[in-house]
């Protein structure tokens, strides 16, 4: 196991300008200090110790001064330390520098995301989206590793121009990108024809998404009765899956568990995710998954709301999902008014918010209900049917997809009232009698 320091920086603006609480301001330079321990113990590493400096400007050669780089590089010979993690991105000259006078590696916030995905990708689609990431962030950071990677020396054969290995290492890093970004192109287009295919059936699609562990696989298998990993750790799954539901008015619903989003998400991992993200865009409706009982719960919020935002999902309906109330009332006796609270902060009226806990199971009953109000797609209407006694297997169909209300049989036909989706009474429509 790695040991390892983490370095944050906080800068102060001269003339700090008013924020809200959900843009951003109260979640502060320490917040996101101890977001990045998560993120490294989620990676492996033993966090031996966390340093935070307070500057009006980033460094121009090493992000933090040199009396910090110094006090750090005598703890980390004191420590033995093996890496240091900065909380922000650091360029390749900055990254080099640091390197060089603190005597370890050092990786960056977005470096160490990439490598948690790295661990966590599963199916090959997860594995391609993560290495084009890589790619990309290691291309501009090939510069100056040294004489070895040089194919220039003394001897024969070695005279001349020739070609140094930085140049053969970047030739090979874009082809082998232009290959990843061509076998992405085919995953997206097979999700396209698979969700053709859905949209025909018809099923509408439900997308779930939140911070990172705000308990999205939990939900995910307590409504779908999967089994998709769930672990008290930052992207602890990945891939994305999607499982049918059923929901109180007998329809179906397809329901998507994505990737999970977090403060300074790499702009790489937005655009190498973009395939799965797409689920998400194309979604009928967005369940915004927040963790009630964390801290920074409002500043999580606008951070998803945010990333929403790019991906060009603003204006889908959605539904705000208030999870983990079985740890709120610890804190609070009353779930109810942080429901409340959360829901004015975020400006989502109060019926399209609900608490629940996907640990114990609690609420999900009024969350199915407000799926079920939220989807106008395929809307629910009351039809009577009358199946000859040959076609009575059709008959199960309502029982399985519709509600039945009642049902006789006078010795040669069945004659029955069902509320259906508009889809069943469609694809019933020979045996159809009244439309009520």
């Amino acid at each position: 196991m790695e040991r390892a320091i983490l370095v944050g920086l906080d800068l102060k603006e001269p003339r700090p300008r008013p924020r809200s609480s959900l843009d951003g301001a109260d979640y502060g330079a320490e917040e996101s200090l101890q977001e990045l321990v998560a993120l490294a113990e989620s990676a492996g590493a033993e966090v031996i110790g966390t340093i935070l400096q307070s500057r009006p400007r980033p460094e121009p050669d090493t992000l933090i001064g040199s009396g910090k780089v110094q006090e750090i590089a005598h703890w980390v010979e004191a420590e033995g330390a093996d890496l240091v993690i900065f909380d922000h991105e650091l360029t390749p000259s900055q990254q080099r520098n640091l390197e060089q006078a603190l005597g370890c590696k050092v990786v960056d916030r977005t470096q160490l995301i990439l490598d948690i995905f790295a661990r966590r990708a599963r199916t090959r689609e997860g594995q391609l989206q993560v290495e084009l990431a890589q790619l990309n962030y290691l291309l501009p950071r090939l510069t100056g590793r040294g004489a070895e990677m040089s194919r220039l020396g003394g001897g024969i054969g070695t005279r001349g121009p020739g070609e140094t290995q930085l140049e053969t290492d970047r030739r090979r890093i874009r082809r082998r990108i232009r290959k990843l970004m061509e076998e992405l192109e085919a995953v997206r287009a097979a999700r396209a024809v698979q969700r053709r295919r859905r949209q025909e059936a018809p099923l509408p699609t439900a997308a779930l998404v939140g911070y990172t562990n705000a308990g999205k696989s939990t939900l995910f298998n307590r409504l779908t009765g999967a089994h998709v990993l769930t672990d008290d750790r930052l992207f602890a799954t990945l891939d994305p899956t999607v499982r049918p539901v059923v929901l109180p008015s007998h329809r179906r619903v397809l329901l998507s568990d994505t990737v999970g989003f977090i403060r300074k998400l790499p702009v790489s991992l937005v655009k190498a995710f973009r395939a799965t993200l797409e689920e998400v865009t194309e979604a009928a409706l967005i369940l915004h998954v927040v963790d009630v009982s964390a801290p920074q719960a409002a500043a999580q919020m606008s951070q998803v709301e945010k990333v929403l935002s790019e991906l060009g999902a603003s204006s889908t309906p959605r539904l705000l999902v208030l999870n983990k109330t079985d740890l709120l009332e610890q804190q609070d006796p009353d779930p109810q008014a942080w429901l409340a609270r959360l829901a004015g902060d975020q400006a989502v009226p109060p019926e399209r918010a609900v608490a629940i806990s996907a640990r114990t199971g609690r609420g999900l009953d009024r969350l199915l209900a407000a799926m079920d109000e939220s989807l106008a797609f395929d809307p629910i209407t009351t039809a009577v049917f009358r199946f000859p006694a040959g076609d009575a297997s059709k008959a199960g169909l309502l029982h399985q997809l519709g509600r039945v209300i009642s049902a006789r049989f006078d010795g040669s036909d069945y004659e029955i009232e069902a509320a259906v989706p508009q889809s069943l009474k469609l694809r019933l429509a020979r045996y159809l009698v009244e439309s009520c």
